[in-house]
């Protein structure tokens, strides 16, 4: 991979030094609290979907790796599909119950239904 790569440098301003190196800022790991810690919520939601009906795990802290494999848990374990990003879990299809149910299993204790 480049060293040079501009699409890390995009809101930089230009400098004129030939000698200059460019040195982006290391983020902080996140880390992701144990599941007992976990404040989630979970409810049914058709905005935006068509009226369709999803259920909707929101509240989730940690990194996106562990995000997507609770994810690609609960939608096995329901048998559909959906998706996991920005911090909630979409499993197409009214699994409220069953979701709930799961999470508490999982170790989730302060899950919580909404609505």
């Amino acid at each position: 991979m480049k060293n040079n790569d501009w699409k890390e440098r995009l809101n930089v301003v230009y400098s004129t030094n030939p000698d200059y190196s460019y040195e982006k800022e290391d983020e902080e790991a996140q880390i992701t609290p144990a599941a007992s810690q976990q404040k989630l919520r979970v409810q049914l939601d058709r905005k935006n979907r068509g009226g369709k009906v999803v259920t909707l795990v929101t509240g989730f802290v940690g990194t996106e790796n562990d995000l997507k494999e609770l994810g690609k848990l609960l939608k096995s374990k329901c048998g559909v599909g959906g998706s996991a990003k920005d911090g909630e879990i979409i499993v197409q299809g009214d699994f409220k119950q069953k979701v709930l149910e799961l999470l508490k299993k999982e170790g989730y204790t302060q899950t919580k239904p909404v609505g």
